[in-house]
């Protein structure tokens, strides 16, 4: 319940118009929703979702209308049958029949001052099997006093050509607003919502990161900046918009998911840019590159480091350290060399930008040699996991609730008898890959670990066929950078 009172909050914040917090009468948890959030001044209209009445059923006595009333809310999203085969297979009734409950079940509740959005269900398939009994539901929800129609792509199979022509043929046939919902079973579900509003479609419905039945709904992340910002249309305030990123990831942490780094608009790649010809030519140009400016979204420009990279993707990521070096500068072209070898060894550096860093730190000169790690060793016995660290000639022991946490602890009370300031330093993300074999056809193993001080974040590697020993090289690492960072770097360095 906290986690979506807390969504609700995010979207509210965000600006969207109706927030549809879920069916009351399906279960107890969907109805004490609607009493909680009546807590909050929303400025979002909360929502209801429920069927229409059952057949044989007078409105009256329907569970499933009866409990949006009980939820107190002034705002209800009905679906009802619009494809002749759910009117026959599934509903196993007439086509006149499934008419009056649609009109009974939205004029029932219109009689009890509850605006009622109509959620044409499987609108799409229905057209193309019957168009002019689906455009009769439509009209039937339009006379019963339906505020919205929206039509469903409920098995997500229609293709954008015939959701611009259907949805065009439909906003001119009716006299209310036209909605979209779209499922993305075939991989169009933003591509539909959009050609739909295209075609004249004024209301959106879908989801956050696409989260929903089978492959999804439409993704709000990707429509609302695709609307606002190509197709000119107002959403929501600009300064709004910039909150996206925030709640998309707001709701991958609640549903216990990593961010799709891939995902448009917000992912950590989408203005992400890897081959050494786009970060020179996006650094002279960023339009040469992004479709939009990044900022607009809450997202940022990202130069990666890789085996494909140039020495342009050095010089920017040094630049924003405060170091200033010429792209020509051989010692850059030294260090990119030893990145690629280290990435030929199994190394992935645009997953943790930090540890190839320290590479460059290195060649350029603008590297000290802080730690010293002159021994270590981990156990793990009985529930019981114990570590040994001698490092800056310090010796420390500590347990932890696993080796790489005792050796993490270990690692830091030593050093930090010389750099107390370390204690700001927290893992906030730990993961272990198995890239594949080297040539003696040992696994090896890849550790990646992000670092946060309260203020930035950093990513750092290690790779070993140990993954105790992969995880000790991403700590030094990390420790290593922050300090690297934090003293007083040249900020400017000669060419040779």
């Amino acid at each position: 319940m906290k986690d979506k009172i807390r969504i609700a909050l995010a979207l509210d914040d965000l600006g969207i118009t109706y927030i549809e917090g879920g069916w009351p009468g399906s279960n107890p948890k969907d109805f004490e929703f609607f009493k909680e959030i009546e807590q909050y001044s929303l400025k979002s209209k909360v929502a209801a979702f429920g069927s229409t009445r059952r057949k044989g059923v007078k409105p009256e006595n329907d569970q499933s209308l009866n409990s949006i009333l009980e939820s107190g809310v002034k705002y209800a999203v009905l679906f009802g049958k619009s494809w002749n085969l759910h009117v026959k297979d599934v509903l196993s009734s007439s086509k006149e029949e499934n008419l009056d409950i649609i009109y009974d079940s939205i004029n029932y509740l219109r009689q009890h001052g509850i605006e009622v959005i109509f959620d044409a269900e499987h609108f799409y398939q229905g057209y193309k099997d019957d168009p002019e009994y689906a455009i009769q539901v439509v009209k039937t929800a339009e006379s019963a006093g339906s505020s919205v129609i929206v039509l469903a792509d409920t098995n997500g199979g229609t293709l954008p050509h015939e959701v611009e022509d259907i949805t065009r043929k439909v906003v001119s046939k009716i006299n209310v607003k036209v909605g979209l919902h779209m499922h993305n079973d075939s991989g169009c579900a933003v591509a539909n919502t959009v050609i739909g509003v295209y075609a004249g479609a004024r209301h959106v419905q879908g989801t956050i990161n696409g989260l929903g039945e089978r492959t999804g709904n439409a993704d709000l992340v990707q429509v609302i900046p695709s609307i606002q910002i190509k197709m000119g249309l107002k959403i929501i305030e600009e300064d709004k918009l910039k909150k996206i990123k925030e709640i998309s990831r707001l709701v991958y942490e609640l549903a216990g998911n990593h961010p799709n780094p891939y995902q448009p608009y917000v992912g950590e790649n989408a203005f992400s840019h890897k081959a050494g010809v786009h970060a020179d030519a996006v650094m002279k140009n960023p339009i040469a590159y992004e479709h939009i400016n990044p900022e607009l979204v809450g997202n940022s420009r990202r130069i990666v480091i890789s085996e494909v990279s140039g020495t342009s993707n050095l010089v920017d990521y040094l630049g924003k350290l405060g170091i200033k070096v010429d792209k020509k500068d051989e010692r850059l072209r030294r260090a990119l060399n030893r990145i690629k070898e280290m990435e030929n060894k199994g190394y992935s550096f645009d997953l943790a930008p930090a540890s190839a860093i320290l590479e460059v730190f290195k060649e350029i000169g603008v590297y000290k040699k802080m730690i010293d790690l002159q021994y270590w060793k981990a156990i793990s016995e009985n529930e019981v996991s114990l570590a040994l660290v001698k490092t800056n000639s310090y010796l420390e022991a500590s347990e932890g609730s696993g080796p790489v946490n005792a050796l993490d602890l270990a690692l830091r009370k030593a050093l930090q008898r010389s750099y107390p300031e370390i204690s700001k330093i927290r893992l906030t993300d730990y993961r272990v890959v198995l890239p594949g074999e080297v040539k003696n056809t040992e696994s090896i193993v890849r550790v990646t670990i992000e670092f946060s001080d309260g203020e930035t974040t950093w990513r750092t590697q290690g790779v070993s066929t140990s993954v105790i020993e992969a995880s000790v090289k991403a700590l030094l690492d990390g420790i290593d950078y922050y300090l690297q960072v934090s003293k007083k770097l040249k900020t400017e360095v000669s060419t040779i």
